[in-house]
């Protein structure tokens, strides 16, 4: 399956640039979230152990985006271009999944809101876009305020098993965007 969509590598916001994936980011993402527990916590993939993992994610992501199913961005300061973490969206069939991650030095300051936001307003102008959601752990509080003040809803909530937990069945609430 390969996509028409047309989805920039670069945008922007006020404080960040958020750009397509590069095999070069991998160090980066490695250290600064990929391979720490309190940042991989409600992750729905597994903690890397290794750089080789966050390779193989790079590679996985590359051969996503080539494909139309996965546009995965890394996250950085526009001041000095410091990777503090990735966002993105899978893709199916123009039923769209926004997700997040932020490196721990980065939680609290707006970076996830401002970055979520970016893409949720991209994906309103994609013609091919039929809905825009998401799912979060009910315990992460931090990340369901980020989702209300993007303009996303509570809809449902459902088990979901994160590899980081145990892989035992978490209480998830579903968000959608409500036109």
């Amino acid at each position: 399956m390969s996509t028409s969509w047309k989805i920039p590598e670069r945008l922007e916001t006020g404080r960040l640039v958020l750009t397509r994936f590069q095999p070069q980011d991998a160090e980066e993402i490695f250290y600064t979230y990929a391979s720490k527990p309190e940042c991989t916590r409600f992750m729905a993939w597994p903690t890397h152990e290794s750089i080789k993992d966050t390779r193989a994610y790079l590679t996985r992501t590359a051969r996503g985006w080539r494909q139309g199913l996965d546009f995965s961005f890394s996250i950085r300061l526009k001041t000095t271009y410091r990777l503090i973490g990735a966002c993105g969206f899978l893709n199916d069939g123009g039923r769209t999944q926004v997700g997040y991650i932020l490196g721990s030095l980065f939680w609290n300051q707006g970076y996830a809101t401002e970055a979520a936001g970016r893409l949720v307003e991209l994906l309103r102008q994609v013609p091919e876009v039929v809905s825009i959601g998401t799912f979060v752990d009910a315990e992460n509080r931090a990340s369901i305020r980020v989702l209300e003040k993007i303009g996303l809803e509570a809809e449902a909530v459902a088990e979901f098993v994160f590899p980081n937990q145990g892989n035992k069945p978490r209480a998830c609430v579903i968000f959608k965007w409500k036109k």
